[in-house]
C-alpha cells in the first residue's frame, strides 16, 4: 500500500500537458484501446500492421521536441510586432462573425443533432464561419483567465459556466471536434493558472470524457432515420465471395454481434481508426501513394464548382480495399476520418508521417519555449494550449479541415507578434 502511494505521488509530479507526455501518451493510449477490437479485424480482415508508422511517429515527434528544446529557440515575430495591440481587437471581430453565422445557420437549417442527415446539410458558408465563435470565445476567454491576478474556484467556475454555454450550442450542431478542443484547452489553462491537474485525476477525467463522448456516438447512431437514404447501411452481396471466403466474413460477425452494441461504442472510434489507418498502408502497398492529394484537398474545398473533400477521397481509398472483402468501413456519400498518420501515410507514406511528426514536435516545443520565456500569464500559454490540444485530436481526426489549419495558422502568428509585460509568475 506504501509502495502505491509513492508510485501515484512520483506519477502525479509528471506535468501532464508538457510536450514530453501529452500528445504521446494519448496517440499511444488511442492505438493501444483499440486492440480491443471485439473481432472487428477479423470481420474486416485486417492483417497489415499499424505499429511501424505509429512507432515512428511518436520517435520523430520526440526528436522534433528534444531539438528545439536543447536549442532554446522559441517563434520568431516575423516582423509583425506591429500588429501586437490588433489581436485582441481582430478576435473580438471574429467571435461577432461567427456569432452571426451560427444565429443564421440554425434558423435556416436547424440542429445537427436531431439527424445525421440534418448535420450534413447544414449551409456549408454557414457552418465554416461559425466554428469562428467557439474559436473567439475559447480565445478570449482563455486570456481573461490568463491575465486574472487572483484566481479562484467561484471565478473559475464562472469561466466554467461560460465555457460550458459555448459547448452546448455546438453539441446541438453534433460537432464533437469544437467540444474536445475547447474541454481540454480549458483543462490545460486551468492546469497552469488555477491548480496543477496531477496525473491521476486527468486520466480519471479522460476516462470519463471519452465514454461519455463514446456514447454520444452511439445515440448519434441509433437515433437515425432508416427512412431516409442517407442512413442507409446496406453491404455489398457477399454472395459474389468464394465460399471460403464468405463463411469466414458470416463467422467473425456472428463473434462481433456476441458482444454489445453500447460495449463496442466504448472503443469503437480507435478500432474503426485502427481498421482505416491499416486499410490504407493495404491500399498504398497495392496502388502507390497519393502524392499529395490529400492535402491539396484540404484547399481545393473552397474552389468554385464540385470538390471532393479529402475525407471524401479517404473513403474512396478505403471502401475499394474492404469491398472486396465483401464489407465497407465507410457508409455511402459519409467521410471517413484518416488519423494523422494515415493522412500523411496517404500522401507519402514512412517519409512523410516521420517529416510530419517531427514539425509537430518542433512547433509545439517552439510555442513552449515561448511560454517558459515570457511567463504563464501570456497570451503565449493560450497560443500553447490550443495548438496542443488540436494536434492531440487531430490524431483521430486528421488535420483536413480548412477552418481549423487557419485557426492554427492565426495562433501561430499571434503568438509570435503579441507583445506583453514581462509577468514575475513563470513555468
Amino acid at each position: 500500500m506504501k509502495s502505491m502511494k509513492q508510485f501515484l505521488k512520483k506519477l502525479n509530479k509528471i506535468d501532464t500537458f508538457s510536450p514530453y507526455f501529452f500528445l504521446p501518451f494519448i496517440l499511444v493510449l488511442y492505438f493501444f484501446t483499440s486492440m480491443f477490437d471485439w473481432h472487428k479485424f477479423e470481420q474486416f480482415n485486417i492483417t497489415v500492421s499499424i505499429w511501424p508508422p505509429v512507432i515512428l511517429a511518436v520517435i520523430c515527434y520526440y526528436i522534433g521536441v528534444y531539438v528545439i528544446d536543447k536549442l532554446q529557440w522559441t517563434i520568431p515575430s516575423f516582423g509583425l510586432s506591429f500588429l501586437s495591440k490588433y489581436v485582441i481587437h481582430f478576435i473580438v471581430f471574429l467571435t461577432i462573425l461567427g456569432l452571426g453565422a451560427y444565429i443564421l445557420m440554425t434558423f435556416e437549417g436547424g440542429f445537427g443533432i436531431s439527424d445525421e442527415s440534418n448535420r450534413r446539410n447544414l449551409n456549408p458558408k454557414l457552418n465554416f464561419f461559425s466554428q469562428l465563435l467557439w474559436f473567439g470565445i475559447l480565445l478570449l476567454l482563455s486570456y481573461k483567465m490568463i491575465l486574472e491576478k487572483h484566481m479562484n474556484w467561484k471565478k473559475a467556475c464562472i469561466y466554467g459556466v461560460i465555457f460550458a454555454a459555448v459547448m452546448f450550442m455546438f453539441l446541438l450542431m453534433a460537432y464533437r471536434t469544437p467540444l474536445i478542443i475547447m474541454l481540454f484547452t480549458g483543462i490545460i489553462i486551468f492546469h497552469y493558472v488555477v491548480k496543477r491537474v496531477k496525473l491521476t485525476w486527468f486520466l480519471t477525467t479522460l476516462f470519463v470524457v471519452g465514454f461519455a463522448f463514446s456514447m454520444f456516438s452511439f445515440l448519434r447512431v441509433i437515433m437515425e432515420d432508416q427512412s431516409l437514404a442517407f442512413n442507409n447501411r446496406d453491404q455489398p452481396d457477399i454472395a459474389l465471395l468464394e465460399e471460403e471466403a464468405r463463411e469466414k466474413l458470416l463467422t467473425a460477425e456472428q463473434k462481433v454481434n456476441l458482444t454489445p452494441q453500447w460495449i463496442r461504442a466504448i472503443n469503437a472510434e480507435s478500432v474503426t481508426s485502427h481498421i482505416v489507418l491499416s486499410t490504407i498502408i493495404e491500399y498504398t502497398q497495392q496502388e502507390g501513394y497519393l502524392h499529395g492529394q490529400i492535402h491539396k484537398g484540404i484547399f481545393s474545398t473552397v474552389l468554385p464548382g464540385e470538390q471532393i473533400s479529402p475525407r471524401m477521397k479517404v473513403s474512396e481509398v478505403v471502401n475499394s480495399i474492404s469491398v472486396e472483402k465483401g464489407i465497407i468501413i465507410t457508409r455511402e456519400n459519409r467521410t471517413t476520418t484518416p488519423t494523422f498518420i494515415g493522412q500523411l501515410f496517404l500522401d507519402g507514406g514512412y517519409l512523410l508521417v516521420a517529416i510530419g511528426f517531427f514539425l509537430y514536435g518542433a512547433l509545439i516545443s517552439l510555442i513552449y519555449n515561448k511560454v517558459k520565456q515570457e511567463g504563464i500569464r501570456s497570451f503565449h500559454s493560450v497560443a500553447y494550449a490550443f495548438i496542443i490540444t488540436l494536434f492531440t485530436v487531430s490524431m483521430h481526426t486528421g488535420l483536413l479541415d480548412l477552418i481549423l489549419v487557419l485557426m492554427l495558422g492565426f495562433v501561430i502568428i499571434a503568438s509570435s507578434v503579441i507583445k506583453m509585460d514581462k509577468q514575475t509568475v513563470r513555468y
